[in-house]
């Protein structure tokens, strides 16, 4: 199965950062935009862990797709997690649209505004949004996602610096093109186990050197047979 990626952002400088990030990467497309102009099958959001649809991202996509998505996150939220749902966990609701025919909401903080610079907290949602890809892929339930946008992920409440976050979605990137996770507990475990405690000052060679690690030592299963469009495909 082929699986279009797409980064959009509005701010020009996460832009920026990810094509220093994702410069070895062509069939990643980076578009500086709005994620609610880009034609995809499902739509990334940096939810709140209640999935309470009241701000930023979340509220675009609410006034663009209906109350009703808000009703179906929060529903999706209970059923797995009960009143919140965790960093490194995501959920994939039907829009009930043909674009996007998937929303995928994935929360980089617990509270509504915390400073995540020094964590893996941009890791954890960006590779829990992927796997939740995946997941929905390998359910054969619906039509199949080939095509995911997302924007960057705690660069703006988070605090998280945009070069630093465009390095941890690279290596988020980079395990989702080799490797998929019974759930998304065993996906957290294998990034922990990557990643360690990124400290005050996360540096890019370290950041790179995890993501290679992650083919090399075996996390998770192979993905199975996702290949990636080019940027002009």
């Amino acid at each position: 199965m082929r699986i279009k990626v797409i980064l959009c952002d509005l701010n020009p400088r996460m832009v920026a950062a990810w094509r220093k990030s994702f410069k070895n990467n062509p069939e990643v497309q980076i578009v500086h935009g709005s994620v609610l102009q880009q034609q995809a099958d499902a739509w990334v959001s940096p939810t709140n862990a209640r999935g309470s649809m009241d701000g930023g991202l979340d509220a675009a996509i609410k006034g663009k797709l209906g109350s009703r998505i808000e009703k179906r996150v929060k529903g999706k939220i209970r059923g797995q997690y009960g009143p919140m749902m965790p960093v490194g966990y995501a959920t994939c609701v039907p829009t009930g649209g043909p674009q996007p025919r998937y929303l995928i909401s994935t929360p980089t903080m617990v509270q509504s505004s915390e400073n995540i610079s020094h964590t893996m907290n941009v890791a954890q949602a960006c590779a829990a949004a992927f796997q939740a890809v995946h997941m929905q892929n390998m359910l054969q339930e619906g039509a199949p996602i080939r095509s995911v946008v997302m924007p960057g992920l705690g660069a703006g409440t988070g605090q998280t610096p945009v070069k630093v976050c465009a390095d941890l979605m690279w290596t988020a990137y980079d395990l989702f093109r080799w490797r998929q996770f019974r759930d998304f507990g065993d996906m957290r475990r294998s990034l922990e186990s990557m990643l360690g405690d990124l400290g005050p000052n996360p540096t890019h060679d370290v950041k790179i050197a995890a993501g290679r690690m992650a083919s090399k030592r075996g996390y998770g299963e192979p993905a199975p047979g996702v290949e990636f469009y080019s940027s002009a495909g």
